[in-house]
């Protein structure tokens, strides 16, 4: 079944998804014309290709993300360094779980790509299994690691033919993204499938 996505604040680009790919891009009027039983899926915001975040080793391999069953004890944010290494030296179960959250938190703020070299392989499945994209690495980094990286990297484009992975932000246009921030994620699509929607 296709479905058709749209933002209200970017009513040019809109994406119609058939399986695990972008059928047709382009405005919404043009799309829900040549496509009336296409399913609706209309969102607030801006329609995104989603975001590339460039520390993945550091965000998934050398940090803890704390179950919400410890945040009493740990808080809710990744822990980093020595406290983050004594944790996930547990074993391999709890580097694993530790990834899925830490993928479901990078899938909440819109990412669909992580970059940097992952050797870990609870890390690696937790990666493949979401279905983030692997991308080359910035030869520079330009601050610490975060969920929403400064500058937010945007990946190209979206087109027909290519892999169904955007995500849409609450926000009125790109420049106040980058003000605002990934946290303002409304919904990731990675293979044609919605993989966060907040609630």
């Amino acid at each position: 079944m296709l479905t058709l996505h749209t933002a209200d604040a970017s009513p040019e680009a809109a994406v119609l998804v058939d399986g695990a790919h972008i059928a047709a891009f382009g405005p919404y009027e043009r799309l829900a014309a040549g496509h009336p039983d296409a399913r609706l899926r209309r969102w607030p915001g801006i329609l995104t290709p989603g975001l590339l975040n460039p520390y993945g080793p550091e965000l998934l391999e050398q940090a803890y993300h704390p179950d919400p069953r410890e945040a009493d004890r740990l808080g809710t944010e990744p822990l980093f360094a020595e406290r983050a290494q004594a944790l996930l030296g547990a074993g391999p179960s709890v580097r694993g779980a530790s990834a899925r959250r830490g993928v479901q938190r990078m899938l909440a703020h819109g990412t669909v790509a992580v970059a940097g070299e992952l050797r870990s392989r609870p890390v690696l499945d937790a990666v493949g299994r979401a279905g983030l994209a692997r991308a080359g690495r910035p030869a520079t980094l330009p601050g610490p690691p975060a969920l929403s990286p400064v500058p937010l990297v945007l990946l190209p484009g979206l087109g027909a033919g290519r892999p169904a992975r955007f995500a849409v932000f609450d926000v009125p246009d790109r420049d106040a993204l980058v003000r605002e921030g990934a946290s303002t994620c409304v919904v990731t699509v990675v293979g044609g499938r919605m993989v966060y929607r907040r609630a």
